[in-house]
């Protein structure tokens, strides 16, 4: 099965929710499902994957040096 691409996502606001950090990037897992619910699958620093809401993130593009930093450094 071909890997799906990682999407990247900056967190906005992370008041109620002790495991995200406001304004840091996560990496977002393809889940259309969670989609239809307005969640995103977020990766956190354990690498674990989690659901949250979709509002508290937006997506961004990453030059592709950073994306290789941050799937080589564990982040993705």
């Amino acid at each position: 099965m071909p890997r799906q691409k990682l999407r990247y996502a900056l967190c906005l606001h992370a008041d109620e929710f002790d495991d995200l950090e406001a304004f840091k990037v996560y990496a977002v897992l393809p889940d259309d499902e969670a989609g239809r619910d307005d969640m995103l699958r977020v990766l956190d620093e354990s690498g674990e994957d989690y659901l949250y809401p979709a509002r508290c993130f937006v997506f961004i593009e990453l030059p592709r040096v950073a994306e290789r930093a941050l799937s080589s450094h564990g982040r993705a």
